[in-house]
């Protein structure tokens, strides 16, 4: 006998429905699963039988042969165990054939019956055609998440057996729900604070006017000067996530597998710090069967990259598409997968191989060719898109034993940069980006009014450091978001003289 279950894979970030076909005729006892299964599919079979044995059904010796369709997309990992299971079940005749693929059914099985969570609940449910099947049987442990997609009707189980009693009594059983208030609602306050940063005045500036516009931003200092403690606190001055953000973060970490099983909803904007030995392809995504990297699990929220030179050049480069294009393509023979990457770039580093050489306390033992040997490990081009360039001194005794002042708190600041944004949601209106960072050429034409003592002020400093078209637009664009924090429409000269201030790597004060 021949039955059909309705299943789903993932393919980039995207879902497809998956038929999984089950025949079950006379011969010599064998299971074979065809359609590009990998290791994991393949070896579901010894799951299933144990499966369908301890849940009180019997596992008749005959010829299983089970197809994945499409059969030429690979299949990947253990969600289809369910599926075939009930397939298997079927097509010999224990179970009813009437509501099988009226329902998307996906999860993982232990040996005893019981349902174990799979990753990307919530892309699937948000993939499913809602007018083609009646709902989805998935296990508990994912039912918050696909619930979250209001999309399909989602019937949770924690058994087979329990799969089993909801396709034959699916009427008797009411879909599970969640309120996104509360699993979407505000985040918790965030674990750092800039009140725990001593001094640093213009740095926190500088990372406040990054955050305000969605600027990338390098720190340049000595060891134990706080820029990785810095670094650390941008995401708690960032604004809160849109609910469209928090569903597209969940989404990504629900395909890695990086959410709890319940209630594991990313409300907090993503902070990624990957170790500088990290390859280009767990940074910008790929493999055979393409993966998202670490640039797009920051999506929405901060890259960290410390100590920016230690990085294989090579792998920086990769950065300099995402970072214009706000997004990772990634094309195999068979099909391109495009990532989303629209993160916010903090990086940084030593000013020489030493640290020391901009120290007030320690001497610098480094050659003026060491150093700029050490920082031409940063090609023009890359430094060409990171728009400010925050210099963080040696803290002086005095401002180590000081008190911030209460105005330097995370939520004071968050307020003021939420504040910005606003403006600048409202100057984007209808536009596919909200932020002054996101802005090409022909959109600085539009939106950034220069009063004329600016633009000689910045036509002067790109005569004196030869700045580059790409670095002339990201010191406009950091000169727009000081105006808007400063609530201007028009940029006025000190706006451009802070953006200016803040191209210090511009300038070969090394040599």
């Amino acid at each position: 006998m021949l039955a059909k279950v309705r299943s789903c894979g993932l393919s980039g970030l995207d879902a497809y429905i998956i038929t999984i076909e089950v025949d079950v005729s006379p011969g010599l006892p064998a299971s074979i699963i065809v359609g590009l299964p990998d290791s994991a599919v393949k070896e579901s079979k010894e799951r299933v039988r144990a499966a369908i044995k301890n849940s009180g059904f019997t596992y008749k010796p005959r010829r299983i042969t089970v197809n994945l369709s499409p059969g030429d997309v690979k299949k990947e990992g253990s969600a289809f165990d369910l599926a075939m299971a009930l397939g298997i079940l079927t097509a010999t005749e224990q179970i009813s054939a009437e509501n099988l693929q009226d329902f998307i059914v996906l999860g993982e099985l232990s040996l005893d019956g019981q349902l174990r969570p799979i990753t990307g609940a919530l892309p699937i449910a948000l993939a499913v055609p809602r007018d083609e099947f009646k709902g989805m049987i998935i296990p508990y442990d994912n039912a918050c998440h696909a619930a979250l997609a209001h999309n399909i009707p989602v019937y949770p189980a924690r058994t087979l057996s329990e799969a089993v009693h909801i396709l034959s009594h699916h009427s008797e059983r009411h879909p599970f729900t969640t309120d996104d208030e509360t699993v979407l609602g505000h985040s918790d306050d965030a674990p750092y604070d800039f009140l725990d940063v001593k001094g640093q005045s213009q740095a926190k500036r500088g990372l406040e006017v990054a955050a305000a516009g969605g600027h990338n931003c390098l720190m340049l200092g000595p060891p134990g000067s706080g820029k990785t403690m810095l670094a650390k606190r941008i995401s708690s001055i960032l604004p809160e996530m849109t609910r469209p953000e928090k569903l597209e973060v969940t989404k990504i970490y629900s395909i890695m597998g990086l959410l709890p099983h319940q209630y594991g909803y990313m409300r907090h904007r993503p902070f990624r710090a990957p170790h500088h030995t990290i390859s280009d392809v767990a940074l910008v995504g790929g493999g055979s069967n393409p993966k998202p990297g670490e640039i797009t699990l920051a999506h929405n929220g901060v890259l960290f990259l410390d100590e920016l030179p230690e990085f294989n050049r090579k792998v920086l480069e990769t950065l300099r598409q995402p970072l214009e294009d706000h997004a990772v393509t990634i094309s195999r023979a068979s099909r391109t997968v495009v990532f989303p990457a629209q993160f916010m770039l903090v990086a940084s580093m030593n000013p020489c191989p030493c640290g020391y050489y901009t120290d007030r306390h320690k001497e610098c033992r480094c050659a003026p060719q060491q150093i700029q040997k050490y920082l031409s490990k940063i090609s023009g081009p890359l430094l060409d898109r990171i728009d400010i360039h925050l210099d963080v001194p040696a803290l002086r005794p005095q401002e180590l034993l000081a008190a911030p002042p209460p105005s330097d708190s995370s939520s004071n600041i968050k307020e003021r940069v939420s504040r910005a944004r606003g403006m600048q949601h409202d100057r984007f209106r209808g536009l596919p980006f909200s932020t002054n960072a996101s802005m090409n050429h022909k959109h600085i034409k539009i939106f950034c009014q220069i009063a004329k003592e600016s633009r000689e002020l910045l036509g002067k400093a790109i005569e004196e450091l030869g700045l580059s078209v790409r670095a002339h637009d990201k010191i406009i664009k950091v000169a727009r978001t000081i105006a808007d924090m400063d609530g201007q429409e028009k940029i006025l000269p000190h706006h451009m003289a802070e953006a200016i201030h803040y191209r210090s790597l511009d300038r070969t004060w090394w040599v």
